[in-house]
């Protein structure tokens, strides 16, 4: 297997306009120069990130080299750039684009996707749910749509969760995991961290990622007074000793595919509480191995003041955890077997 290198070229369309200019001017790449002032246009007037995405990838494209070694099978692990790159860029047999979100909720344009679409031999997706989104939005592949559960392996995160880490002794410990961006909810999490601290909840609550929403999550801390309460931890290389330090694992997403995070709770027993984004039914049963809220700060804050209010229902989530077969090892299977297909 070959985890093929970002595209040196790539980096002209990371960096600022200036600073691409300027080099590929020193350079000599002017093709290259044109194509990142088409970009940068498409920066400043597409507001939607995933479109944005989308719309600047046939410039990026122009920039990129084709990988001229011939592949048995070409994985594109993720929407937009990495299936655009193998459809476009990789000579190989056969090609597989992943889908990790609902489809429908990251805002894309479909009319982009559906050339892509059309020369993939397999789009796999984490979870029923998704894949039924995209059989609706993609009828006509119906046929090439498969789903594969994020792999997960219980041993080696129970394993890792028991490095020594130091978080605050007193009170309660809340911790949510996922990269600063709208889809994560954290504004909704801010706002009822508040309302749990007007109730008078002695409590820190620990976010693990980073994005391109830091700058704005802090103001709004700030605004909040919670500074010293919402504390934003930034990436971990492991991450799993602050979801077993947690009395409480929260995912206030807005939507979510099949979230790894949470699946990695669970198999750390911690009561989870979840926002109810349209895939979350496909991995907690509302009051049997999770809370189920609505998708607003009152209802996130009613859900977290209940866990830490009831004992007894705490109890009751971590031994259905504890009862759970989590580990997902075989999906990589469903892989093999899509990869020997060629």
């Amino acid at each position: 297997m070959n985890l093929l290198e970002k595209p040196y070229e790539y980096e002209y369309f990371d960096m600022s306009i200036k600073a691409a200019l300027k080099d590929c001017i020193k350079k000599r790449r002017f093709k290259i120069a044109i194509s990142r002032v088409c970009a940068g246009y498409i920066f400043n007037i597409e507001k939607n990130r995933a479109r944005c995405e989308q719309r600047v990838w046939k410039y990026i494209s122009r920039s990129l080299k084709n990988i001229n070694k011939k592949y048995d099978v070409a994985i594109g692990y993720l929407e937009k750039n990495p299936i655009f790159f193998c459809v476009d860029k990789v000579n190989a047999k056969k090609k597989i684009g992943f889908i990790h979100n609902d489809y429908d909720k990251l805002g894309m344009d479909p009319i982009i996707d559906l050339k892509y679409f059309d020369k993939l031999n397999n789009i796999v997706t984490v979870s029923e749910e998704c894949a039924n989104v995209l059989k609706n939005r993609f009828p006509m592949y119906e046929q090439k749509i498969e789903v594969m559960y994020n792999i997960v392996s219980p041993n080696v995160i129970s394993n890792m969760s028991l490095e020594k880490i130091h978080l605050c002794n007193t009170g309660i410990k809340l911790v949510s995991v996922g990269r600063l961006n709208h889809q994560k909810g954290f504004e909704i999490a801010i706002v009822a961290c508040k309302f749990l601290i007007q109730s008078g909840y002695d409590l820190k609550w620990y976010v693990i990622g980073e994005g391109e929403e830091r700058a704005k999550l802090e103001q709004i801390i700030i605004e909040n007074d919670l500074h010293d309460i919402f504390i934003l931890l930034g990436i971990k290389e492991n991450p799993y000793p602050y979801i077993r330090e947690a009395d409480i694992y929260v995912q206030p997403s807005l939507f979510e595919g099949k979230s790894i995070a949470i699946d990695e709770a669970k198999i750390l027993h911690k009561p989870i509480v979840v926002t109810n984004f349209s895939t979350a039914k496909d991995q907690i049963r509302n009051e049997e191995n999770g809370l189920i809220v609505d998708l607003n700060p009152q209802s996130l804050y009613e859900g977290v003041k209940k866990l830490i209010d009831d004992n007894e229902l705490r109890k009751k989530l971590i031994v259905n955890l504890s009862r759970e077969s989590l580990g997902t090892e075989s999906e990589i299977q469903k892989l093999y077997k899509l990869i020997k297909a060629v």
